[in-house]
């Protein structure tokens, strides 16, 4: 997977929990931060995004431990094979 598919992803999921909880669906680039920022998401939030993305990807960049990120662009660099 793409660093730019992961985003597509990532941008996908997360326009579905918004609108899952009723909250507006933000614009999301590369830039925007995923907690604390324009999109009203949390931590248990954040922590099904990275499960779905396992799934969807086929592995789990946190399984030798935490990888600091704060942007959805530096999440999907993660998941970028």
């Amino acid at each position: 997977m793409t660093e730019d598919q992961a985003f597509e992803q990532i941008t996908a999921i997360v326009q579905r929990m918004l609108e899952d909880k009723g909250a507006k669906v933000a614009t999301i680039d590369k830039n925007t931060e995923l907690l604390g920022g324009a999109i009203n998401i949390d931590s248990l939030d954040l922590a099904m995004l990275v499960r779905e993305l396992e799934d969807v990807v086929g592995f789990d960049p946190f399984a030798e431990g935490f990888i600091e990120f704060r942007t959805v662009g530096e999440l999907a660099k993660l998941y970028a094979k």
